[in-house]
């Protein structure tokens, strides 16, 4: 099952435009469980890199960080689900970005994607 999971993750990337290049590192605990992080490179300069830590058979992931740069390392935005922010009503999940800390939902690796391509489009 996990490794079904990093097919869908690996064939998500493998099919999204303006990708320049990715790295994966893989690592499987048991059949459900397993962790996934990387580094994917835009065409502009722009990366990502991203870690998921999850358990196939649990609706939510058990960790996750999408960090999204700019070429000089600025950040962009940050999705995660570290318990650093109690005030965010959507706690442990936020999104950082230059200014602020917000709620946010729990995102996928395709509204990440999604994100960024709509801001490559302004």
């Amino acid at each position: 099952m996990i490794e079904e999971y990093f097919l869908e993750f690996e064939n998500i990337l493998r099919d999204f435009p303006n990708i320049q290049s990715y790295s994966l590192s893989k690592k499987i605990y048991n059949n459900r469980q397993g962790s996934i992080s990387g580094k994917i490179v835009f065409e502009n300069g722009y990366f990502l890199e991203f870690t998921e830590v999850v358990d196939t058979g649990q609706a939510n992931k058990v960790k996750y960080r999408y960090h999204f740069m700019d070429k000089q390392k600025n950040l962009v935005f940050r999705y995660d689900n570290a318990p650093h922010h109690p005030q965010v009503k959507s706690f442990p999940h936020h999104k950082h970005t230059t200014r602020l800390v917000r709620a946010a939902k729990e995102p996928t690796i395709q509204n990440i994607l999604m994100e960024i391509s709509k801001r490559r489009k302004k």
